[in-house]
């Protein structure tokens, strides 16, 4: 028997295939136009299945964000994967094993003794292929735009070593995440343009060669007025989406291909109140979706009988649903059953060991037309 959303067990993650390929098109028809790869980040879906939607009109070429990612990644048929946290000398062998079996992991670093173990590791004979990373304003890693400090003493550290290869230059605009409006958005991407872009001429200038220029989020690639001298952009959630994005304007509320479905299991009318059994664990404890929408609390209620209903608290196991309004209890009966739009898509599925996969432009969109596995771990 084909389970539907009536049969499934509580909490799970529905994730609805029809708009997932509406993302990915819409993602497609941006970047393919510039000339510019897409480089998906896959830490937001972490499913193998997703990545080949995710990559079908372009070289297949991904990030990931754990090198449990990068071997799942690779063994699922994905050559081309940038390690996007900065290596540590420690998981160079991991690195090497995943390379010496044809996969070409690349790395990620901002520092000279890093720089220094790479090339030393690299004296017995295994290559490598490393990244420079530029902060571009969001403030977590990379070296400061536009001081750009030791870049060239970095980089020819590498460019020098035998059996080395200089890739190229990556940022992400984090603090894209904090605007928006349109312009807003636009002004973080091109900073970030303008960082990474010259970085890349720098090094250029200096004699060595820069190939790869690497930048993007999701609102950057979404709101960016151009992408003159990018070669590849690695948005991440756009293949979901969230209520953030919604709230900094990346997309609608029909964009929205992730949710979380739980069971009532309580009416509490002398506190205008129901519980469903999605907690922290089920939603995460992200509550970036607030900064722009208040009453988000820890997830929206999708076709709520009542305005603004949504998850205002949560203990490890429950979470207590309210709105503004009084609560229709005759239409979310015990035991029925609710979704909750996540505020984070990438922390909220990291719960989970599958997806329950619909679509909502087959019948009524309730069966389940697939199940995807996912990785979790480092």
């Amino acid at each position: 028997m084909t389970d539907t959303l009536d049969t499934l067990p509580t909490p799970c993650l529905i994730l609805d295939r029809a708009v997932l390929r509406r993302n990915v098109r819409r993602m497609t028809d941006r970047l393919k136009p510039a000339g510019v790869q897409l480089r998906p980040h896959l830490k937001t879906a972490k499913s193998v299945e997703v990545g080949r939607l995710a990559t079908a009109a372009f070289d297949g070429r991904i990030t990931v964000s754990t090198l449990a990612e990068a071997r799942y990644f690779a063994a699922g048929g994905f050559k081309d994967i940038l390690y996007g946290v900065g290596i540590v000398p420690s998981k160079l062998a991991a690195v090497t094993q995943l390379r010496r079996g044809g996969t070409n992991l690349r790395v990620v670093t901002d520092n000279m003794p890093v720089a220094r173990a790479i090339a030393e590791a690299a004296k017995a004979g295994d290559s490598f292929s490393v990244f420079i990373e530029i902060d571009s304003g969001g403030g977590r890693a990379g070296l400061p735009y536009p001081g750009l400090p030791d870049l060239i003493d970095i980089a020819r550290i590498l460019h020098g070593a035998a059996n080395v290869e200089l890739a190229g230059v990556m940022t992400h605009a984090g603090h894209s995440y904090h605007e928006n409006t349109p312009d807003g958005i636009a002004k973080v991407a091109e900073q970030e343009r303008l960082a990474v872009v010259t970085a890349a001429q720098a090094l250029r200038d200096a004699g060595i060669p820069c190939p790869i220029v690497s930048a993007g989020s999701t609102p950057t690639a979404m709101h960016a007025r151009h992408f003159d001298g990018i070669t590849e952009m690695r948005p991440g959630v756009f293949v979901f989406n969230d209520l953030d994005q919604a709230g900094i304007g990346s997309c609608g509320s029909g964009d929205i291909a992730l949710s979380v479905m739980a069971s009532v299991i309580g009416h509490y009318p002398h506190r205008n109140q129901l519980l469903i059994d999605a907690g922290a664990l089920a939603l995460s404890k992200d509550i970036s979706a607030q900064e722009f929408m208040p009453k988000a609390g820890y997830g929206f209620i999708k076709d709520a009988p009542v305005a603004d209903l949504a998850v205002v608290a949560c203990s490890q196991e429950h979470g207590f649903v309210q709105a503004d309004a009084p609560l229709p209890y005759d239409k979310l009966p015990i035991g029925s059953k609710v979704r909750v739009w996540p505020n984070h898509a990438c922390i909220t599925a990291a719960a989970y060991d599958r997806y329950y996969v619909i679509d909502s432009e087959q019948s009524d969109g309730r069966a389940v037309v697939a199940t995807y596995d996912r990785i979790n771990g480092w």
